[in-house]
């Protein structure tokens, strides 16, 4: 799988994604048993992976339909390889698909150990899984959905009004000053020592420019002068897409925070940051996400001890 070119840090969920094979999704045969079927079981966020003697991890493939009459949702993630990819949400615990030996691994903290290709179909069954899960029945009347499309549609029972998944744009921004400093902030609901740039999403009638000043303006009370693209990553916990961007504040630097959204913010020089990493003073992201790979970005490297 290859990288795209464009403005983007290269983050390991920043890629060429798979043959989705979207034209086929109308033809229910894509998603009927086979030997070229493939299962992937999913469960709020989790993915069945299989770990080797090395310790590097791949997605656990089922030969066999994993729901045996279980009524769980059933999405075409694509091909590869000539095999027909589908993933499972795992609704609600059954006797029919629980398998005490399914290792399910949270997809958060395994992402950038996987190879690129697992990596695009995980996100994608577990960004679909999210939707069912959340979607149950239609927001209109409150009737049941039937599934359509390989998974992609659900269609009300009642009215058959169509229902399609949801992603939320957020903007994450690496924030400079004039002397080269890094921005770094601890949310109000992040643990202990975790620190990483701001954060937040795009409201209706925004650009993604304007959501970058007004958070950072919003959050710390500055005021962004320019902005720079550099790339955008799916984040499906549960439904989000990140866009990264630098933001320079060439202006004054003094911080005031919202102290319902930010616990602590400061300003880091590459030296500082350095020190506070090897005091244990600062915990950073972890290297899967679009704000380490902005930190990395501006730190001209891996920033670690």
């Amino acid at each position: 799988m290859a990288k795209l070119r464009g403005p983007h840090l290269g983050t390991p969920l920043t890629l060429l994604g798979s043959d989705r094979d979207a034209l086929s999704r109308i033809d229910p045969a894509m998603i009927a048993p086979g030997e070229d079927a493939r299962y992937l079981v999913t469960r709020a966020g989790e993915a069945a992976m299989t770990e080797e003697e090395d310790g590097s991890l791949h997605l656990a493939l089922e030969t066999e339909d994993p729901r045996r009459g279980a009524q769980q949702p059933l999405v075409l993630l694509g091909r590869r390889h000539g095999l027909r990819i589908l993933a499972v949400e795992v609704l609600e615990p059954s006797p029919e698909i629980d398998d005490p030996g399914r290792d399910l691994r949270d997809l958060r903290r395994v992402a950038a150990m996987l190879d690129p290709a697992d990596a695009d179909l995980a996100l994608t069954a577990v960004a679909m899984g999210a939707w069912h899960r959340s979607m149950r029945f239609c927001p209109l009347c409150g009737q049941g959905l039937e599934p359509e499309v390989g998974g992609w549609v659900l269609r009300c029972r009642e009215d058959g009004t169509e229902h399609f998944p949801r992603t939320d744009a957020a903007v994450i921004m690496a924030v400079r000053d004039g002397q080269d400093r890094l921005l770094l902030a601890r949310n109000a609901n992040f643990r202990g020592r975790f620190h990483s740039v701001l954060a937040g999403f795009v409201e209706p009638g925004e650009s993604l420019e304007s959501a970058v000043a007004r958070e950072v303006a919003e959050e710390v009370g500055l005021r962004v002068e320019e902005v720079e693209y550099v790339g955008s990553q799916p984040w499906p916990f549960p439904r989000s897409l990140m866009i990264g961007y630098r933001a320079w504040v060439p202006g004054p630097v003094e911080l005031t925070l919202q102290e319902d959204e930010i616990a602590e913010a400061r300003w880091f020089t590459r030296d500082e940051l350095t020190a506070a990493l090897a005091a244990e003073e600062v915990e950073l992201p972890g290297t899967a996400s679009l704000g380490r790979a902005l930190i990395d970005d501006w730190y001209g490297g891996p920033a670690e001890v």
